[in-house]
């Protein structure tokens, strides 16, 4: 079992819509997980847009992956490059420290993390 940046068993970050790279809800990650989604953010209009501008479209629904489309205030596994690139644009939503792994660590330090956890 993975544990969470504060050292605890890693929590489920979301269900609804499913999130996480094995659709299981919780921001775990394994070697096939290329882009680690490891963050557990909580969506601000303002990430969502700044992804978009990057190639990463999270608002469109895409029915054929059964991936709903996302909205502010919504929980998603976010990739911890990503996250880190928004963070370094200004625009990095807060986390779920609870629900974020960490493997997250190798990526962002710690200290960074915790000034964003809700």
């Amino acid at each position: 079992m993975q544990t969470n940046i504060l050292g605890t068993n890693l929590e489920i970050c979301c269900t609804s819509p499913m999130t996480g790279f094995y659709r299981d809800g919780v921001c775990r990650t394994s070697p096939e997980d290329t882009s680690k989604h490891t963050v557990c953010a909580v969506l601000t209009k303002e990430f969502l847009v700044f992804s978009k501008e990057q190639g990463n479209d999270l608002t469109t629904p895409v029915p054929q992956y059964g991936f709903p489309g996302l909205k502010e205030g919504d929980k998603w596994c976010l990739c911890a490059l990503r996250w880190k690139e928004a963070y370094e644009a200004g625009c990095a939503p807060k986390i779920i420290a609870e629900a974020t792994s960490n493997a997250t660590i190798a990526f962002i330090p710690k200290e960074v993390l915790l000034e964003y956890k809700i």
